[in-house]
């Protein structure tokens, strides 16, 4: 079996081998997809393959829409030339069971996958034709909260950035640039209202999508590339709306085990690949079977019936408690503190270091005690189950093939959210004493940067924008010499472009320092951890 559209012509086979097809006309639906869009979605990895994309099968298969979605990649345009044309844009989703069985599905509702950067000259003007159709309803995105940056970590604008708003929306090449000159080339061909729906696993997400397209619109609004009723366009939500969201579905990267069960049951090609900027994908997607989204319902060109595809569509205020709930307290804090803290013990699996008693009692004190007294309940969903669904079914699934390393990918942009809104919910309530589980996380992640395990062994650290410029304030600090970081984490811990807030003034550094130079010695971290 073989995952392209002829190979699923042999419907007994994919169905002997447990796969739910899709239920309708497929080609019928890329034809009215790309003569009529009503989505574009930006960011083709797994989150939108595994999740987005099936919310949009669902509806296809219940006749419920007609049209499918355009995926756009503005990053690694190795994920359209590898994984979408070679398979038709087709996926397969494994869905992941905490008692090792699995569901598979073909999801088919995605119609076609485009190269976005303005080296593709073809997939460009496409995607410049299908963007300017009136029809078209919502651009949804899961670009990863870095995707939206547009200034260092010193407030200034990146060169890329800089660059894109002296040159012109012609030349656009962040990803930001690219949908702004896109929503530009809406303007002067139809001026059609549009919403633009981030989906990405970030606080007030919406927000930070219409502050960077706003920016850069006015950017060439000033430079002579745009009207001055351009920027009235995209600053009025009646005609530019961007929802907020939440979004919940873990997604790891593709899985030796599950490829391995693949093939013994006949499936051929299923092999990742790794990209040149070291994206690892796969014709199959792996994941957790639990998912959310809630989506701020506000969509001035009408939009998909996405509530009966399991999706929440409400308010504000709700998206805003429901997100606040799982990125600052029932879910992400502890996925990045298990990340810097597996890391330095030598851990691979997020479900093996839940069999660890320290570990594990030190995600339930950051959730339980620290952070789930300050949540709003927003109703929809309860925190407290939502947490220990989390903490007893999510993290512990042993088929979950989540690794620490992934989730310690771009922490720096992770932290002022994860942990810094509760530290700053504690500073309203009167005091941080109660924060000991959060204080240690962040130790252990300035630990960890110093690409040193516990065992005073060297190892990798994944890749983050800050990276280089968080090493270097680090630099004088050595292991096995806890005197050595002097003053070297001020600089670091009173930045609230890091954490939110000024660590001194929460009255939360002392604490983070004298953890971290008790991490600076073999077995360091796990006595850190057994101390609280």
């Amino acid at each position: 079996m073989i995952l392209t559209n002829e190979g699923l012509k042999n419907a007994s086979a994919w169905k002997a081998a447990g796969v739910k097809l899709p239920a309708y006309d497929r080609d019928e639906m890329i034809r009215r997809t790309l003569e009529a869009p009503v989505w574009i979605h930006f960011g083709a990895g797994n989150i939108f393959r595994g999740f987005v994309a099936g919310l949009q099968q669902r509806l296809l298969n219940e006749g419920l829409c007609d049209r499918g979605i355009i995926a756009a990649e503005t990053f690694d345009d190795e994920i359209i030339d590898k994984i979408y044309r070679p398979f038709d844009s087709l996926t397969l989703m494994v869905s992941l069971k905490p008692d090792g069985t699995t569901d598979r599905e073909v999801i088919s509702s995605l119609a076609c996958g485009l190269k976005a950067a303005p080296a593709f000259e073809e997939d460009r003007r496409r995607l410049n034709d299908l963007f300017v159709s009136p029809d078209l309803q919502m651009v949804s995105f899961t670009i990863t909260e870095k995707g939206y940056a547009l200034y260092d970590l010193n407030g200034n604008l990146f060169p890329v950035v800089e660059k894109d708003m002296a040159e012109g929306p012609d030349h656009a090449v962040h990803a930001m640039s690219i949908v702004t000159a896109l929503l530009l080339r809406r303007f002067d061909y139809c001026k059609a209202p549009v919403a633009m729906v981030s989906m990405d696993n970030c606080s007030h997400n919406g927000e930070k999508l219409r502050a960077s397209v706003i920016a850069i619109a006015q950017a060439w609004v000033n430079n002579g590339f745009a009207p001055e009723d351009f920027l009235d366009y995209v600053t009025d939500e009646e005609q530019v709306s961007f929802p907020w969201s939440m979004i919940d579905k873990i997604t790891p990267r593709p899985a030796d085990s599950v490829l391995a069960q693949l093939q013994a049951d006949g499936f051929e090609k299923m092999e990742p690949v790794q990209t040149a900027k070291h994206t690892y994908i796969a014709p199959f997607v792996n994941a957790e079977v639990p998912q959310y989204l809630v989506i701020e319902d506000r969509f001035p060109n009408g939009r998909p019936p996405l509530e009966k595809a399991g999706v929440y569509m409400t308010d504000r205020d709700t998206v805003n408690k429901t997100e606040r709930m799982k990125v600052t307290t029932c879910l992400n804090p502890l996925h990045t503190a298990l990340a810097v803290c597996g890391c330095l013990l030598g851990y691979t699996l997020i479900a093996d270091e839940m069999k660890d008693p320290d570990l594990k009692r030190l995600v339930e004190r950051i959730g339980y005690t620290e952070g789930l007294p300050v949540v709003t309940d927003p109703g929809i969903l309860s925190p407290e189950a939502f947490l220990r669904e989390v903490l007893e079914q999510r993290l512990p699934n042993p088929f979950m093939p989540d690794t620490p390393q992934r989730i310690a990918c771009d922490t720096s942009q992770k932290v002022p959210i994860r942990f810094g809104e509760t530290i700053k919910s504690r500073m309203q309530n009167g005091s941080t004493d109660v924060l000991k589980g959060i204080p240690l996380a962040i130790a252990a992640w300035l630990r960890y940067l110093l690409a040193v395990d516990d065992e005073g062994r060297e190892m990798a650290v994944s890749p983050d924008p800050m990276l280089k410029d968080l090493q270097a304030l680090l630099a004088p600090v050595r292991f096995g010499s806890p005197d050595s970081t002097g003053d070297a984490l001020r600089p670091i811990l009173s930045n609230p472009a890091i954490f939110a807030v000024d660590l001194y003034e929460a009255g939360l550094a002392e604490r983070v320092e004298e953890l971290f130079r008790a991490m600076l010695v073999k077995g360091g971290v796990r006595a850190a951890l057994r101390a609280i």
